[in-house]
């Protein structure tokens, strides 16, 4: 028997060979896009404004814009861990430092799993391989609402064994200044981890008096961040809130998340393709810091059976 057509829920509103199929979902003057491939959030606009610093239907994802980073974020020296007496090895796809890094899912196609005219719920399951030798299924929602886009994060263990997971997520914000020298930044922490060459964490340092700290809100100028970010600042209702704004004040980004996330990254974009460099800020939210499923620092453990849960969101404010 020949399936039903799909109805206008299933349909994509396009496919491009770049990132597969393409999930449009708006409210009000805000629009997303997520792709298939990785369930990137390629782009989000507010009347036509953009929100992030994205990218076209014809590309793809250049420097984690936009990327799910699981089930490790950041950077995983020599792409090789232990859990629980298990051996594992990942490619190492940073070879100029050895590294593997933003974990499995990034490239991978993600089928969706519900949708409605304000949000997208896209699904992967991992499986076991030489890399992760774990089942675990992950299922992203985006919503768009009047505080702007929510994202929600659903892990669970397939699996008879726990498994070791991190998440992080890779948007560009932009507040519409030609570069980020003048974006008034302010970043709810207090240290900031030491890393070597490789990128990878030696140690801790407090950020009070020196140029990492925008605890208090200031110009980026010409500082050049590619930085981890702990000992967070919560707000009342336990989320932590990192604030872009133009200098004139008319215009801002609030990046926020919920208790899971113990770590943010700060990039400046400095290392980027010239078309792109400090065109942007990358305000990544993270549970765990580099390296993790080396170290086991930060690691959150799934046992068999269990779920998991996150949220983190982008408020627009002076865009409409």
């Amino acid at each position: 028997m020949t399936p039903p057509p799909p109805n206008d829920d299933q349909r994509p509103a396009e496919t491009t060979i770049a990132t597969g199929d393409q999930w449009v979902i708006g409210h009000g003057h805000q629009r997303a896009v997520v792709t298939e491939v990785g369930a990137t959030l390629r782009s989000f606009t507010v009347s036509d404004e953009p929100v992030l610093a994205g990218f076209s239907s014809d590309s793809w994802s250049h420097g984690g814009r936009g990327q799910v980073l699981a089930p490790w974020p950041n950077r995983l020296g020599d792409g090789r861990y232990e859990f629980e007496g298990v051996s594992a090895q990942a490619a190492l796809d940073e070879p100029s430092r050895n590294n593997a890094i933003h974990g499995l899912v990034r490239w991978r196609p993600w089928r969706m799993a519900g949708r409605a005219q304000n949000r997208v719920a896209m699904q992967c399951v991992l499986y076991p391989t030489p890399a992760y030798p774990f089942t675990l299924s992950l299922t992203i929602e985006y919503r768009l609402g009047r505080d702007g886009l929510s994202v929600v994060t659903d892990a669970e263990n397939l699996g008879t064994t726990p498994l070791p997971f991190g998440l992080g997520f890779h948007p560009y914000l932009t507040v519409g200044t030609p570069k980020v020298d003048t974006i008034r930044l302010t970043v709810p922490a207090d240290r900031r981890l030491i890393t070597d060459d490789r990128g990878l964490p030696t140690g801790e340092a407090p950020v009070a008096g020196t140029e990492f700290d925008f605890t208090g809100g200031r110009l980026l100028g010409t500082s050049r961040l590619d930085t981890a970010y702990t000992g967070i600042r919560r707000h009342g209702d336990g989320r932590l809130r990192v604030e872009l704004d133009r200098p004139e004040g008319d215009r801002g980004v609030t990046v926020w998340a919920d208790e899971r996330f113990d770590h943010l990254m700060i990039y400046s974009g400095d290392t980027l393709d010239a078309a792109w460099r400090r065109q942007a800020l990358a305000v990544e939210p993270m549970t765990c810091p580099p390296d993790a499923l080396r170290t086991g620092n930060g690691v959150t453990v799934i046992r068999p059976g269990g779920r998991w849960t996150a949220t983190w969101g982008i408020t627009p404010r002076g865009f409409a």
